[in-house]
């Protein structure tokens, strides 16, 4: 018995019909951001990932996560960086991590060259 592929309904298109990621699609895709929380200027520095920045610096600020950051007081938002995709913010956190001290201070310093706390500029 031959099985013939039937054509999509105008209300269902399986899995097989939608276009794949290689194709210029990319499913699933959720914005995230990469941030930098620190203690004072030039104090410790603490370098995440987020969907959420708003509740994760707010969590942060408040010392709501048991960790590194509430442990070294890394309540301050001193730098971050918006993805369209979370998984892209994921690798540039990584790639962060690995830098050297340095880099950085000087990436905090390119952008936010008082330290100020930027938690309040998310609100407008």
């Amino acid at each position: 018995m031959l099985l013939r592929r039937q054509e999509p309904s105008a209300f269902f298109t399986p899995v097989s019909y939608w276009p794949l990621p290689s194709q210029g699609y990319k499913a699933c895709m959720k914005a995230g951001f990469v941030y930098i929380m620190a203690s004072r200027v030039n104090g410790t520095i603490y370098v995440g990932s987020t969907s959420n920045l708003v509740q994760r610096a707010y969590q942060h600020r408040n010392r709501l996560i048991d960790g590194f950051t509430r442990e070294h007081g890394c309540t301050l938002l001193v730098w971050l960086e918006a993805h369209d995709d979370l998984q892209e913010a994921r690798r540039r956190e990584l790639q962060i991590k690995k830098w050297k001290r340095d880099w950085k201070l000087r990436l905090i310093e390119q952008d936010n060259p008082d330290w100020l706390d930027l938690y309040p500029r998310l609100f407008g």
